[in-house]
Formats: structure tokens, C-alpha cells, sequence
């Protein structure tokens, strides 16, 4: 079975899972993974990987950041700073150390480059497999957002510490003592050019008529981003982060369209990226472990300890994040209780980035000297996809109604009442500030309806065939309508305006303002689309 083939099977398979799942109560994405991996048992389907190692990062990370980043805003990762630096890159680097350590000691003749290679490749959480699992299951916003935040960007801590143990293995060179120093270049470049891509994008989008040229623009520029920071040797993951945030947050108030089509899109765009890159992840593990050549009970014995040690690790760095939120007094933060530090360590699932950079480690030196452990690295790999992916994946409905996390989310769904409120006021205080427009009465305003109504039965032609009388009538009903219209539109402006703002500030929930947004636009758009008809 060709590349193609398998690719638009899996397409068609994630469709059809999202309804299954639904009626299923089970995350989807995980049904995805177990999907794929029965179906690459089948004979004929699995012969070589359908995607180049190298390939699978560029093709699937751009936009499932990008669709992940256009649901918060600089205002959100300014008050939660202290939790992105905590999880994202502490967090991951003392993972990686753990795992290293572990690694080293537990296989035989490994070297410390490929210990750190591995490590990095199973550090990260994935963004989007927390979100897709933990997301529908209604828990406080505090932690999805939390868990957001981690994994939009410890993949490119993980991902700059892969390629200098790569290095490192491939060359027998000494570990480079300028990791940490390349990383904070690199994160630094990236998000300049994150700010500068955004800055082009947003002038073609002033310079583009066409709404489906807009929208095709947002979907080339997270692959256009990401591959040009690779080419210029900075972190991709924050250029395409960045730029999508700095999108968001120059939003303009009349892009009614711009963003309804744009959200239909994109939530076309994420399925199916989604679910290819899950059964991306299902039919790789049967090839991985195809080409494991030492006794797989062994290595899975192996394998245990270091998954045992992976979610030791996060369990403990969520503890000490518990404290640390109890001292500050900060209620915003996750985790707030014990229950939200279990629910967290269970979201820690691996996911896309793991698959990738574990396939990207070299079986063999350049001389053909084979790497020693690779069977056991790449095992622990698959082991550690599995234990963090789709055990929490199937069981983290249950524990979340055992612990009742769900209930303490109740609060946080004021959050839209909250935008909705202040959008009405400004829609409000616009219209009490248009003193030049007399102001209509209800029986006036239910008389041009009716007036209106018979309008548009009565006038198949030109009002110039009917008496003069008739047309003053017209004349008057038209201009009393171009009051309402303008008085409406103008209203809703106000709203839309103050909703982008409400975006911006400190704590305000980004995807409460993009609900609230949304049901504006739709008023809008129908609006229009009823004065069209």
C-alpha cells in the first residue's frame, strides 16, 4: 500500500471516528491511534514508513500549532508566564535528565548522546493530544489552558536538544557546551521572525479582496514560517506560535467574514490534520517494532522503568506547582488542588513530536558502526507513547468524575456571560452617543416593518410607477430603514470592537471572547444576507 493511499485512508477513517467516538464517549484521536495500528497488522499494509522521518514534522506540526495558538493571546502567556517557563522549559529539561540518566544506566554500552536523544524525544507533552482528550471532557479552563501553553512550546526545547545529541552521536564529538546559549538565540530570532511574518501577513490581508485568498493565506503561512526559520537555523515551533498570536491579537473589528469562514476552515483544516497524524502514529509503532532485532520482552521490561520514571517526574513537578500556587495566592493557576495536580500528570500524552524525533534517531554512525541500544530506544519510545497517550486517553473520562474536577469548572463558564455583558454595554453606549439621528419609537420602528413588508410584495418595479404620494412614502420608509441599519451596524461594531479589546487584557479568557465574538459576527453576517434578500 503506497504513501497516498494511506494517507487518504486515514482521512476518511478520522471522519468517520469523530462520530463514533461522540456516541462512544471516547476521545477519538486515541480511537484514531488504535485504529491505525490493528489496520498495519493486516498483511501488505505496512512495509516501509508512508512518510519520511523528516518529513513528518514540517507536514503535521505547522498547523496543528498554528490552530492551537489562534485560541489564546499574548495577554493570557503575560499573566501565566511563570507556569510556561515551569512547564515548558523546566520541566522538560529536567524530564530529559531523568530519562537520560535512567537510560544510561539501565542499557548497556549506550552512549550519553543517544540517552539525551531519546530523552528528548518522549520530554514534551503534545498540545494537541491534551487538548483534543482533556478539552470536550468540560474541566476548568485553567488547566487546558495551562496544558495549551506547555506544549505550544516545550517542543522547541526538546526539539533543540535532540538535534544536539544528534550531533553530538553522529560526529563522537563531545556534548556541545552552547545548547542552552542556541536555544535562547534561537527562541529569541524565532520570535522576531514570528512578529515580522505576521507584520507581512497582516498587510496582504489588507491588500487581498478575496475572503478565500485570506483564508488561503493563513493556511500556507504556518508551513512558509516554519520552514523558513529551519532554513535559518532557529526554533520553528516559536516562529509559527508567535506569528499566530500576533495575528490574533490584530484582529480588525469589521473581518465579519474573514472569521466566520476562516473558523469553518480551520476547524476542517484540524480534523483532519489531527487524525492523519494520530494514525500517523498507530501505523508507525508496528514498523518500529518490526525493526527492533533484540528480544522485545527484554526491552519492554526496560521500557517500563523509564515510562515509570516519565510520569514520576511530572508527578512530582505538579506537586511542587501545587505548593508554589498555594504561596502566590494566584486562584487563576493550574494545578489549584490535588485533584487538578492528578488530572495534569495524567495529560501529560505524548504524541506527534515523540513519533518524529524517535524515527529520526540514526540506526548507524557514518563509518556503519550500528548505534548501541537503538532497539531499546526506540522500544521505550513506542512504550512511552503508549503508557502517556492512550491509557490516559481512555481513562481520563472516568477519573475526572471520580475526582470531580468538572463541577469546580463551573465558575469559568461566566466567562462568556462576562464579554457578552460588556459587548452589550458598548453596544449600548454607542447608540446613546449618535445624537444627531432622531430617535425612533417602537410603534415607529413597527410600522416601517410593515411598511416594508408590504414594500416588498407591492413593488415589483421601479417606485417611479406608482403616484407621487406613494413614492414619498417609499422615499421615507427607505430613509428610516438607512437610520435603523446604520444605528444596528454601528451598534454591532461597538460590541466586536470591545470584545477584540476584552482579548488583550489580563485575565480574560481568549476563548470566551471568541465565542462571544462568533455569535456576533453570525448577527451580523445574517444581518446583511437578510437586506440582501
Amino acid at each position: 500500500m503506497d504513501a497516498l493511499t494511506i494517507l487518504v485512508a486515514l482521512g476518511l477513517a478520522s471522519v468517520l471516528l469523530v462520530g463514533l467516538g461522540e456516541r462512544l464517549r471516547l476521545p477519538w484521536p486515541a480511537l484514531m491511534v488504535v485504529l491505525a495500528a490493528v489496520g498495519s497488522l493486516l498483511p501488505g499494509t505496512q512495509q516501509a514508513p508512508p512518510i519520511s522521518p523528516d518529513l513528518i514534522l514540517p507536514l503535521f506540526l505547522p498547523p496543528l500549532l498554528f490552530a492551537a495558538a489562534q485560541r489564546t493571546s499574548w495577554a493570557m502567556f503575560r499573566r501565566r508566564w511563570r507556569a510556561v517557563v515551569g512547564l515548558a522549559l523546566l520541566l522538560t529539561v529536567v524530564t530529559i535528565a531523568a530519562v537520560a540518566g535512567t537510560v544510561v544506566a539501565l542499557v548497556p554500552g549506550v552512549s550519553v548522546a543517544a540517552a539525551v536523544a531519546i530523552a528528548a524525544a518522549v520530554a514534551p507533552p503534545d498540545p494537541i493530544a491534551a487538548e483534543a482528550v482533556a478539552g470536550p471532557l468540560g474541566i476548568p479552563r485553567r488547566i487546558v489552558s495551562a496544558l495549551q501553553s506547555e506544549g505550544l512550546f516545550n517542543d522547541a526545547v526538546a526539539i533543540v536538544v535532540f538535534h544536539a545529541a544528534v550531533a553530538t552521536l553522529v560526529s563522537g564529538s563531545d556534548v556541545r557546551p552552547r545548547v542552552a546559549l542556541d536555544l535562547v538565540v534561537g527562541v529569541v530570532l524565532a520570535g522576531l521572525l514570528g512578529l515580522a511574518v505576521a507584520w507581512v501577513a497582516d498587510w496582504l490581508t489588507t491588500h487581498l479582496t478575496l475572503v478565500a485568498a485570506r483564508n488561503a493565506l493563513r493556511l500556507v503561512l504556518p508551513f512558509a514560517v516554519y520552514l523558513i526559520a529551519e532554513e535559518l537555523r532557529v526554533s520553528g515551533v516559536i516562529a509559527v506560535v508567535v506569528t499566530a498570536l500576533q495575528m490574533g491579537s490584530v484582529q480588525q473589528v469589521d473581518a465579519v467574514e474573514d472569521r466566520l469562514t476562516g473558523k469553518a476552515f480551520w476547524d476542517v483544516v484540524e480534523l483532519l490534520v489531527t487524525g492523519v497524524a494520530f494514525g500517523l502514529i498507530g501505523v508507525e509503532l508496528r514498523y518500529i517494532l518490526d525493526t527492533s532485532q533484540a528480544g522485545l520482552g527484554r526491552l519492554l521490561g526496560t521500557a517500563a522503568l523509564v515510562c515509570a520514571v516519565v510520569v514520576a517526574v511530572r508527578a512530582a513537578w505538579m506537586a511542587l506547582s501545587l505548593l508554589a500556587v498555594r504561596r502566590s495566592g494566584r486562584r487563576w493557576l493550574a494545578p489549584r488542588n490535588g485533584r487538578e495536580a492528578i488530572v495534569m500528570t495524567w495529560c501529560g500524552m505524548r504524541g506527534l513530536a515523540t513519533l518524529a524525533l524517535a524515527l529520526a534517531i540514526p540506526r548507524a554512525l557514518p563509518d556503519g558502526t550500528p548505534v548501541r541500544g537503538y532497539d531499546q530506544l526506540v522500544v521505550t519510545a513506542v512504550a512511552i507513547l503508549v503508557v502517556t497517550l492512550l491509557l490516559p486517553a481512555f481513562t481520563l473520562p472516568a477519573l475526572v468524575r471520580v475526582l470531580g474536577v468538572v463541577k469546580e469548572g463551573d465558575e469559568e463558564n461566566l466567562a462568556e456571560q462576562r464579554v457578552a455583558r460588556r459587548a452589550k454595554e458598548a453596544a449600548v453606549a454607542h447608540l446613546h452617543s449618535l445624537e444627531d439621528v432622531a430617535e425612533l419609537s417602537e410603534d415607529e420602528a413597527a410600522t416601517i416593518r410593515v411598511d416594508l413588508a408590504r414594500l416588498d410584495e407591492a413593488l415589483p418595479g421601479p417606485a417611479e410607477e406608482y403616484p407621487a404620494e406613494y413614492a414619498e412614502r417609499v422615499r421615507e420608509a427607505l430613509h428610516r430603514r438607512e437610520v435603523i441599519e446604520r444605528r444596528r451596524n454601528g451598534a454591532l461594531a461597538a460590541a466586536r470592537a470591545e470584545a477584540l479589546r476584552m482579548r488583550g487584557e489580563p485575565g480574560v479568557d481568549p476563548e470566551a471572547v471568541d465565542a462571544v465574538l462568533r455569535e456576533l459576527d453570525l448577527q451580523t453576517s445574517h444581518h446583511y444576507r437578510g437586506l440582501e434578500s
